[in-house]
């Protein structure tokens, strides 16, 4: 929560901007905050003010979510019934769904999560705390959610809600019937994916659970749904601006008569006062960041590339105001193709005794020294893995700091292949010990710690060998961090502390980089990513005033889901097909990331594949837009 960093900006909307030119695309209430944390405190506004403007002999009524979306919400109006600004005494609560079959004391219970995150620090009476049972008996669960769908149906009178990024509304999946009431369902593939992270083995997850439908939730007297971070961005869009469709069942609150939606920046990013503001109002300011964007945006739209486009593509496509505020249409092409291009750079550590006005790394010092922050043991190679091997190759002394040890993601079958080599190797005989650990682990409670460790020491070692590929020293230069905030041996992570912060700042002041790498990536599904950057930013925020800071520039890679928008980019970094393939060789040293595919999805893509048809992609945008044409290209936004 309340975290720094925040995703660049290119542009947005004068304050001046009317409602109904944003209601022109946008069909239900949107409240767009700068981070989480600002648009948590906007719902709890809404929800503190709801109760204590409450009157009549009836109690208030709320309707809970679980999930992700919904704990910084918990949190905070936690802290405001302590500060005495809010009780909930008179409040009742039904929470939305739960897992079939779930014990309500079992970790992974999703009421059970509800309790520990806020229900237990607040005044309200027990009797009043209502979920959904998941230990009903097979033969009664259909009356027993007739019984529940009567008590909840029409009285809820605010209803706090997350989305799943298939439009998911508590577990009405995608094809749900809009008059659906509440009942059993069957999980699909991409749901029971999404909560395998809070399981020891993807096979523990549920296949059913109890939800409201979305009837029930229709009957709400008020919604408020909040949604944060940017794998909620194309869900963010088809709710707020798409039609109604049953396969995206979050899109039925558009008929809703009192919705509110309460997102952040990043998850509006594919909205059009975002994304394209001037086909809604003309923008505050023309940046030079927002040029590029409408222009690379112009070049898609007409299909060609920059130099030939048009005073009447402009014209007919809403950017008139650029050309009657900037400059005229052939100027504003130059001064675009010629910034993309100098973005463009095979020397991502600078080239020596070069002219580097244009260049976006200065020439000097070099070499170089530089850290590659990686939030996983892979994530440096995934990434960055060309512009990784680039800066070795041009003699920079580059490190690679690994922050978390990534010993969750390692299935138990893997740890026993490798105890099996070892002793097939005559390195000892500890298979059936490590057995004995695996069979007797206890679902929900964390990992013995024995068996974290060999999954970290399994990492460490595919990460080295990654390095060695590469050309990097993995001995002196290869730096594993293991920051306390991750080592919590389960799924759910600690806070970042000062703990963590003092061992990047240790790293740093040893290294004195010229150069710091950093994921800026916040769609990771298990939020490490953003921990991460939360780290690196915190602890040279702490040393920023010493001399070899001064001279230190931060630049953002983005991890395996998302790419850069090119008007966002301060760097491009072309790979010849040669390097393609040896990036993808130091991906396949991370043996156990590869081919694991728990459940049977739609997108069975390797960490590799995604990154080549990434950065391909980027290569192909550029190539569209009239740049050289690249085999790929692996992009760079500047933080400082």
């Amino acid at each position: 929560m309340n975290p720094k960093f925040v995703l660049p900006k290119i542009g947005e909307l004068p304050i001046t901007t009317s409602i109904e030119s944003i209601c022109k695309f946008e069909k239900v209430p949107t409240k767009i905050c700068p981070t989480e944390k600002q648009g948590v405190d906007v719902a709890a506004d809404i929800v503190v003010d709801a109760i204590n403007s409450h009157k009549g002999d009836k109690p208030f009524v709320l309707g809970l979510s679980t999930g992700r979306t919904p704990l910084g919400l918990y949190t905070e109006l936690v802290n405001r019934y302590k500060a005495g600004k809010v009780s909930f005494a008179n409040v009742v609560v039904y929470s939305l769904d739960e897992f079939y079959p779930m014990a309500p004391e079992s970790p992974q219970s999703r009421n059970h999560r509800v309790y520990e995150d806020f229900l237990k620090y607040i005044d309200i009476n027990p009797a009043n705390v209502h979920f959904p049972d998941g230990t009903v008996a097979p033969g009664e669960v259909n009356e027993y959610c007739r019984k529940y769908e009567k008590l909840v149906n029409g009285c809820v009178d605010i209803m706090i809600m997350g989305v799943g990024e298939l439009g998911q509304v508590g577990f009405n999946e995608p094809g749900s019937y809009a008059h659906s009431t509440t009942r059993l369902v069957r999980l699909s593939y991409n749901s029971r994916k999404n909560q395998d992270k809070f399981f020891s083995n993807p096979n523990e997850v549920p296949k059913s659970a109890i939800t409201m439908g979305m009837q029930t939730i229709m009957s709400a007297k008020k919604i408020v749904l909040m949604m944060w971070g940017e794998d909620k961005a194309q869900v963010a869009y088809k709710l707020i601006e798409g039609d109604v469709t049953e396969e995206y069942p979050v899109t039925s609150l558009q008929e809703h008569q009192n919705v509110q939606v309460v997102i952040d920046e990043a998850a509006a990013q594919e909205l059009t006062r975002v994304k394209e503001p001037w086909l809604v109002a003309p923008p505050q300011e023309w940046s030079d960041k927002l040029i590029r964007k409408a222009v690379i945006w112009l070049c898609q739209t007409v299909n060609k590339p920059i130099l030939k486009l048009t005073h009447q593509d402009y014209i007919k496509n809403s950017l008139s105001d650029l050309l009657e505020r900037v400059d005229t249409y052939d100027k504003i092409n130059i001064k675009v193709f010629n910034e993309i291009q100098h973005i463009i750079s095979g020397w991502p550590g600078g080239k020596p005794n070069a002219d580097d006005s244009t260049r976006p790394v200065s020439s000097t010092p070099f070499p170089k020294r530089v850290i590659i922050f990686s939030p996983h043991p892979d994530d440096d190679v995934i990434s960055m893995g060309g512009t990784f091997n680039r800066l070795i190759e041009h003699g920079h002394d580059v490190h690679v700091a690994y922050q978390v040890s990534g010993n969750v993601a390692v299935y138990d079958d893997v740890v026993l292949q490798n105890i099996d080599t070892a002793r097939e190797m005559g390195f000892g005989d500890a298979f059936d010990e490590i057995r004995d650990i695996i069979a007797n682990k206890k679902v929900g409670e964390p990992e013995p710690r024995k068996l974290l460790d060999l999954k970290g020491a399994i990492r460490r070692a595919e990460a080295r060998a990654a390095c060695r590929s590469i050309g990097l020293n993995d001995r002196t230069n290869a730096h594993f961090l293991n920051l306390p905030f991750y080592e919590t041996g389960g799924i759910k992570k600690g806070q970042l502390s000062d703990d963590d912060i003092e061992i990047v700042k240790k790293l740093m002041r040893e290294v004195k980089p010229h150069q710091i790498y950093a994921a800026g990536d916040l769609t990771d599904p298990h939020g490490t990513h953003r921990v991460c950057i939360e780290a690196v930013l915190r602890a040279f925020e702490e040393v920023k005033d010493e001399d070899w800071a001064k001279e230190c520039h931060i630049w953002l890679y983005r991890g395996a889901w998302q790419e850069w928008d090119l008007a966002v980019a301060d760097m491009a970094v072309p790979l010849s097909p040669e390097e393609l393939i040896r990036k993808r060789h130091a991906i396949f040293r991370h043996l156990s990331q590869k081919d694991i595919v728990p459940f049977p999805g739609e997108d069975a893509r390797e960490f590799w594949q995604r990154a080549e048809e990434r950065t391909q992609g980027t290569a192909a945008l550029f190539n569209k837009i009239g740049m050289p044409e690249y085999q790929a290209i692996e992009l760079f936004a500047k933080l400082l």
